[in-house]
């Protein structure tokens, strides 16, 4: 048996992120919620999206109202993370009701989804009473269901894993837990397209309910037995719990929490303007082919895994998160530097190596945030919950906003060039993409001054082993 553990430590590369209080079994069963979260992020941002345009016919606008919708509830996640910490029941449990409920809500929201879908697009029978906007409001409702359980589900999630895990684990969870969403939206997003490629609106409708059952049977797998039942006393229960506004002013009385959201919200911003723009950027300025175009999510997430293996890797040898951060933000500046010099000197090359930055930066970024949220120390007041919750709602949000600015900004600025206001020599359909990418430049130099007063912070962690040698983990997982 001591044979076999030592093998598994040698050779599995996630297994030193297990402890004695969350064992390497229970640990990869808590992640499948990650899963889900995924599964649901691609259908919502991806599958649906493409569905409802192409096959349904509806409106462009009608469909980025929709998607927008989920993104509107992010800046609640601090809110039900306030409430998971401070959540009183007689079992004394705090993360698996709201687990639990985040499971129904996005449960319920799939359930539903492609029935409303398919009235939005005109698939009605004759009925008595014609309902004027039925559905976009059906199909707003299923969108908002789905937002609130994707929200509930990972911030009490991530709350979780944070409280069982030991503080020199931690950092190592952070990075399975983001593995597992990338998987979960890989998988998916393969699987759901091979099941879509003839579209039917039965297929539509077995695809998204199968993906609804999936989501209470992972959930429910991952929930199970994961928090201990500590059962309350009477005077317990009656305590008075903090508000919402004693617990936020607790959280960012320190100075670090808030201009932590700062560096989130602005950082997430300037690697997600170019998402929607990348590929039409391939094809319509260097001439890309639609398969060639494709390649360039395959680059991005390449570059994202190489950014998360060495984000374990550096977290394992003491670094501080935010100074690992920077070095994402840097490596954001060389992205978007050759993917606008891909233009001018004509090399596709420069582009898919700017492409294959960008994710690295971003994920490299993304990792460092979350690591610094979830070890941030905790008060009576202000738990994990909330500030998962708030880094989950600063980064969703700016998400969103990011994506609509650098699609209004890229047409804005090419109505004006290609009709000749900005002079000739800006007058060509590259100049919008381009003052997008000068724009995600700015923007990560902004959240680089932001970022400088954490990097001081006095706060290191470690993952190394008790004879001083470090242990190896996901830092060594092969991308």
């Amino acid at each position: 048996m001591s044979l076999l553990k030592r093998i598994s430590i040698r050779y599995l590369p996630f297994a030193d992120a297990a402890s004695p209080d969350l064992p390497l079994g229970q640990l990869l069963r808590l992640s499948l919620f990650q899963v889900s979260v995924g599964m649901a992020a691609v259908l919502l941002l991806g599958t649906l999206n493409r569905v409802m345009i192409v096959e349904l016919q509806v409106p462009a606008f009608l469909v980025a109202c929709m998607v927008a919708l989920p993104v509107l509830i992010a800046p609640f996640r601090a809110l039900l993370g306030f409430k998971s910490d401070t959540y009183k029941s007689a079992i004394g449990w705090k993360r698996i009701p709201y687990l639990w409920f985040g499971t129904l809500w996005q449960f319920g929201g799939l359930a539903i989804m492609p029935a409303c879908l398919l009235v939005l697009g005109g698939e009605v029978t004759q009925v008595r009473y014609d309902i004027p906007f039925a559905g976009e409001i059906l199909a707003a409702l299923a969108f908002v269901m789905t937002g609130v359980g994707m929200h509930m589900t990972q911030t009490a999630g991530l709350a979780l894993a944070a409280d069982r895990a030991t503080d020199e684990t931690r950092p190592r969870v952070v990075a399975l837990l983001y593995v597992m969403f990338l998987v979960g939206m890989g998988v998916s997003a393969v699987v759901i397209g091979w099941f879509l490629y003839e579209f039917t609106p039965l297929e539509l409708i077995q695809v998204i309910q199968t993906c609804a059952v999936l989501t209470v049977v992972l959930n429910v797998t991952a929930l199970w037995k994961q928090e201990r039942i500590k059962p309350m006393t009477k005077q317990q229960r009656a305590e008075a719990s903090p508000t919402f506004k004693e617990a936020w002013v607790d959280y960012a009385s320190g100075g670090t929490a808030g201009r932590l959201l700062v560096v989130v919200f602005l950082g997430t911003m300037a690697f997600n303007m170019q998402d929607v723009l990348l590929e039409p950027y391939g094809g319509e300025i260097l001439g890309l082919s639609v398969s060639a175009t494709t390649l360039l999510t395959a680059t991005w997430a390449a570059g994202a895994l190489v950014g998360f293996a060495m984000a374990a890797k550096w977290l394992a040898g003491g670094m501080d998160p935010m100074r690992m951060g920077a070095r994402g933000l840097l490596a954001g500046v060389i992205a978007f530097c050759a993917v606008i010099f891909s233009n001018p000197l004509g090399s596709s090359e420069l582009f898919f190596v700017g492409a294959c930055l960008i994710g690295f930066g971003g994920g490299l970024f993304s990792i460092s945030t979350l690591t610094a949220a979830m070890t941030m120390p905790t008060s009576n007041k202000a738990g994990r919950g909330l500030a998962l919750g708030a880094w989950g709602a600063a980064q969703a949000t700016a998400a969103g906003l990011s994506i609509a600015i650098g699609g209004a900004v890229r047409d804005g600025v090419n109505h004006l060039a290609t009709s000749g206001q900005l002079g000739d020599a800006l007058g060509n359909a590259a100049t919008g993409y381009s003052v997008v990418y000068h724009l995600e430049v700015f923007l990560i130099f902004a959240t680089l001054v932001a970022l400088g007063p954490l990097v001081r912070t006095p706060t290191r962690m470690t993952t190394t082993t008790s004879d001083g040698g470090a242990k190896l983990g996901l830092a060594d997982l092969p991308t």
